[in-house]
């Protein structure tokens, strides 16, 4: 008999998907150790992922630097459980049914690495604890 498990589902949502949304994705993806399928997405994506952003992943053993800032699709919304946004208000669509959560974080656009630092690091902490409510033990 084959069990077949479907791996809990997140999507990260925030203007420019090149700070916020890939930090927490960098770090889901991280700590889930791949037990959850992680997208990440922005209504107005910017040309490359801000670079202190990556450098400050990279301080905490987390690297990001393939990744690439991505259009918001539908589809993308509908494939996901848990559906995340940080500050991009009205222009995330919502969909009935979807499981929401808005965190309330600063944009690291324009910060050096000294203010964004504490914002990776509160990401890490909705994360983890995101990572409790599907259930899914955190690793590393």
């Amino acid at each position: 008999m084959t069990e077949t498990t479907t791996r809990p589902s997140a999507l990260f949502v925030c203007v420019h998907n090149a700070g916020r949304s890939q930090m927490a994705a960098g770090f889901l993806t991280a700590l889930s150790g791949g037990a959850v399928e992680v997208r990440s997405a922005g209504s107005l994506p910017a040309d490359q992922i801000n670079p202190v952003a990556v450098e400050a992943m990279l301080e905490v053993g987390v690297d990001i630097r393939d990744q690439q800032p991505k259009v918001l699709t539908t589809e993308a919304v509908q494939a996901s459980d848990v559906v995340i946004t940080m500050g991009c208000g009205d222009v995330c669509p919502i969909f009935p049914g979807k499981r929401y959560e808005d965190w309330a974080l600063d944009d690291p656009a324009g910060q050096g690495i000294e203010s964004v630092r504490p914002i990776r690091d509160e990401i890490r902490v909705r994360v983890l604890a995101l990572l409790d409510e599907l259930g899914v033990p955190a690793v590393g």
